[in-house]
C-alpha cells in the first residue's frame, strides 16, 4: 500500500510505515501526478484535495491532520467512495493558547489588565469553547456567539452578534461557509467593524477569507478600531503587508501549530485508517512525543498580576518572537513574501503547551498572590499549582 503524506506531519514515517509504503512531499507540492498510484492520501492545511487531483487515482482514504476541512471537497469524496478524516478539536488547545498569549501581550502594551474586560467568542465550538474557560480564568466577561449552536441547544448564554460586536476584544473561531444558513465568508465587512467600539481589538484565528481584508485594512488607518491580532490571511501565502503592518500581532497561520496539537491530529488520523483497514493499531503516538525542554516554569515575582501571568505565559510561548519573524518578512516583494511564509510555517519550531510544565513559586513571590496565581494558572492548562 502506497502511502502519500504532508512531510509537515510529524514522525509521519514512523507512524504510518507500519501500515505501507510513505512517501512525504511539501502540501504544496502534492498534486495529480504524485497520488495517481497512492492509496492513502494524509494532508494538512495547504492540499487542496478535490476531484483535480484525486480524479483517476487509487486513492481510497484521506485524511487531513487539521480541524478546519474548507481545503477538501468532501462531497466529491463522498461521491467517489472515498473515505474521509479529519481531526477535530485536535488543535484547539494550541490556539486557544495563542489566544491567551495574544489577550495578555496586548492587554500588557495597552497597560489595561483583561480582568473585568469583556470578550466576543464568535464560534463556540472546539477551539472557542476552549478559549471561553482560559478566558473566563483571566476574569474578562464573556458573550458566547453561536447561531448553529443557540439554535441545537437553546442556549441562553448564547448571545445576538451585535452584544458580541460590543466587547473589548472579539475574537473569531468559526469554519469558512460561503453558503448555508451561516455564511461566514467575509463576515467581518464594513458594517461589522463599524458596529465594534472604537478600542476594540479584533482577532483571527480561523480563517482569512473570514474578514473583507479590505475593510480591515480601512478600519485600521482610520483607527475606526483600536487593534487587530492576526494570525490567518485572505490570500495565504500571498499574505496582504499593508494589512498585516498596523496589526498588533501578526503571525504566519501558526496559532494551531503547537507540537502537541499536531501529534493529537496524528493520533486521530492513525486510529480512523487502522479503522478503515482493519487492521489494530501498532503504534504509540503519544511515545513518540519527544519530552517538552522546560518542564517547570518558576513564577517569579512582578509589579502586578497581568505582568507576572504575562511573563510565565511567555516562558513556554513568546508569541512576539512569531510576530518579529513575521514582520522582517513584510518588506520582500511580493513572491519573496509568499515564498518567506511557507518556510516560517514549514520551519516552525517546536512549541509545547502549556500542560507540559508545572508552575513553582520563584522566592520572591508576594505570598498574597499566589493562591490566585495557583487558580489561574491551572485553568489556562498549567500541570501543576502555585502551593
Amino acid at each position: 500500500m502506497k502511502i502519500v503524506a504532508d512531510e509537515n506531519i510529524p514522525r509521519v514515517k514512523d507512524v504510518f510505515g507500519t501500515l505501507g509504503e510513505v512517501v512525504v512531499l511539501s502540501g504544496r507540492e502534492i498534486d495529480a501526478k504524485h497520488v495517481k498510484k497512492a492509496d492513502v492520501l494524509l494532508v494538512r492545511s495547504v492540499t487542496r484535495v478535490d476531484e483535480e487531483l484525486l480524479s483517476g487515482s487509487r486513492v481510497r482514504f484521506a485524511g487531513t491532520a487539521t480541524i478546519g476541512v474548507d481545503h477538501v471537497d468532501i462531497d466529491y469524496l463522498d461521491s467517489a467512495g472515498i473515505r474521509f478524516a479529519a481531526a477535530p478539536g485536535s488543535n484547539a488547545n494550541s490556539v486557544a493558547e495563542y489566544i491567551i498569549a495574544a489577550l495578555l501581550t496586548t492587554s500588557l502594551r495597552k497597560d489595561e489588565p483583561p480582568d473585568g474586560r469583556s470578550i466576543g467568542v464568535i464560534g463556540v465550538g472546539n477551539v472557542g469553547g476552549k478559549v471561553v474557560e482560559k478566558a473566563a480564568a483571566l476574569g474578562m466577561k464573556v458573550v458566547k456567539n453561536d447561531p448553529p449552536l443557540a439554535r441545537r441547544h437553546a442556549d441562553a448564554f448564547f448571545r445576538p452578534l451585535g452584544e458580541a460586536q460590543k466587547c473589548d476584544y472579539v475574537t473569531l473561531h468559526v469554519p469558512l461557509e460561503t453558503g448555508g444558513t451561516d455564511p461566514t465568508y467575509h463576515m467581518v465587512d464594513e458594517a461589522f467593524l463599524e458596529a465594534m467600539r472604537q478600542d476594540a481589538v479584533l482577532l483571527n484565528t480561523s480563517r482569512g477569507a473570514v474578514i473583507d481584508e479590505s475593510a480591515l485594512k480601512s478600519a485600521l488607518e482610520r483607527k475606526r478600531i483600536g487593534g487587530a491580532v492576526l494570525d490567518v490571511w485572505e490570500n495565504e501565502p500571498s499574505i496582504d503587508a499593508e494589512l498585516a503592518e498596523p496589526a498588533d500581532i501578526a503571525t504566519p497561520h501558526i496559532a494551531g501549530y503547537s507540537l502537541d496539537g499536531k501529534f493529537a491530529g496524528v493520533k486521530m488520523l492513525y486510529k480512523e485508517l487502522c479503522d478503515f483497514l482493519h487492521v489494530k493499531p501498532q503504534i504509540d503516538v503519544d511515545a513518540l512525543k519527544p519530552p517538552p525542554e522546560i518542564k517547570q516554569v518558576v513564577v517569579e515575582d512582578a509589579p502586578d498580576r497581568l505582568r507576572c501571568l504575562q511573563k510565565t505565559v511567555k516562558s513556554i510561548y513568546d508569541i512576539e518572537e512569531d510576530d518579529r519573524k513575521f514582520r522582517k518578512m513584510l518588506s520582500l516583494p511580493g513572491p519573496e513574501r509568499a515564498s518567506r511564509f511557507s518556510e516560517l510555517r514549514k520551519n516552525y519550531p517546536v512549541r509545547r503547551e502549556f500542560y507540559t510544565a508545572g508552575a513553582v513559586p520563584g522566592r520572591n513571590l508576594d505570598r498574597e498572590i499566589r493562591g490566585e496565581l495557583s487558580r489561574v494558572l491551572v485553568a489556562l492548562g498549567f500541570s501543576s499549582h502555585i502551593s
